[in-house]
């Protein structure tokens, strides 16, 4: 299938009026390897129909929820790389998750594979430099709850070779695996349970990211306790309490394990998360959440994991990937560096993503 897309101006000057932002912003941006860790949109296409190969406007509410992000669009904002998440609906029985689960992989393989002048799926570090080479965008696969494998650990050995790179432990429910930080959880924090932690020694086993985003703070805690030492952890999505104390987001602590672990934090675009109401939010906050992380644990351990179309509502000015060189705007604005924020782009992805499958 031939994607339908709009090339950004090669002139970084003429993408700087368009954003009405500075041309050196632009040229950083352009210069990096920019990579999300969390994109929710093709829950949108298997509930809706959301085709995620067709270029979209905003949608009915104006990027609010839905229509943040598609394929044509994110070859038009020049995002490099990302997670692309299947997420579990933990309404199914466990039998049933699992076998929706093996579909749902199938059925996002496929659609990446219908796209290949423009997309490939990779696994680690050699095959996103390839991908890049041939000016694809480099398609990670990641699962949001491990319930979709909770029916039995055996289904980890029918996962094809590496191709899953991180798994968010738990979701917005409690499972068989553990507790998580939504209120809509039980009232009492009983952390990760036994199936639980034999489930993080599997993602270790198969050098799977083990993505502590939504976990309860005890869950946090337990799993930090199980895994190979020589692996990092990773969040791909989340706010820092430091910022804004909020049941989503991690404290100060939570940041240094994750550090320690020579791991990275993704920092996601919910704007009440980040502090600002529901209907507002400006990037900038984004940027706050992004410094509270480098001012604690340093500038090798902030992502980004913006969450787009996981039925999010983004600052106002960044309601799509087309608006992303808006964050270099503002971080150099504030002082940051060039290294610092290729860093923050992609970099330390990169980085720990060649500490965990290697180079």
């Amino acid at each position: 299938m031939q994607l339908e897309f709009v090339e950004k101006p090669p002139d970084a000057a003429a993408w700087a009026r368009e954003l009405d932002i500075s041309r050196e912003a632009i040229e950083l941006y352009l210069a990096s390897d920019v990579i999300d860790l969390h994109i929710d949109s093709f829950i949108w296409q298997r509930v809706f129909g959301y085709e995620l190969r067709r270029r979209h406007g905003l949608g009915l509410f104006g990027g609010r929820f839905y229509s943040q992000v598609d394929f044509p669009r994110a070859l038009e904002a020049r995002l490099s790389g990302a997670t692309w998440a299947i997420t579990t609906n933990p309404l199914r029985t466990s039998a049933e998750r699992l076998d929706t689960f093996f579909s749902n992989l199938r059925a996002l393989r496929e659609l990446f594979q219908s796209v290949p002048s423009h997309f490939a799926v990779v696994r680690n570090l050699s095959e996103y430099r390839a991908a890049r080479a041939l000016r694809k965008h480099a398609a990670f696969i990641g699962v949001q709850g491990g319930n979709a494998l909770d029916h039995d650990l055996g289904a980890f050995d029918l996962l094809p070779e590496s191709l899953i790179l991180r798994i968010t432990v738990v979701h917005l429910s409690e499972s068989r695996l553990g507790m998580t930080s939504s209120p809509l959880g039980a009232k009492k924090d009983a952390g990760l349970t036994d199936l639980g932690r034999e489930f993080v020694r599997r993602l270790n086993e198969k050098r799977i990211f083990v993505d502590l985003a939504h976990i309860s703070k005890r869950g946090f805690w337990d799993a930090v306790a199980v895994p190979d030492r020589a692996q990092p952890l990773i969040v791909t999505h989340t706010g820092v309490s430091g910022v804004c104390e909020h049941w989503r987001n991690l404290d100060d602590a939570q940041l240094a394990a994750v550090a320690e672990s020579g791991g990275t934090i993704g920092i996601m675009y919910q704007s009440s998360f980040l502090g600002d109401s529901w209907w507002g939010g400006r990037a900038e906050s984004i940027v706050r959440h992004i410094e509270h992380v480098i001012d604690t644990v340093g500038e090798d351990h902030v992502s980004l994991g913006s969450d787009w179309d996981g039925a999010i509502l983004p600052p106002r000015d960044l309601v799509s990937c087309l608006e992303l060189p808006r964050l270099v705007e503002l971080m150099l604005g504030r002082g940051h560096g060039p290294e610092r924020i290729q860093k923050v782009l992609g970099g330390n992805f990169l980085r720990a993503l060649a500490d965990l499958r290697g180079r």
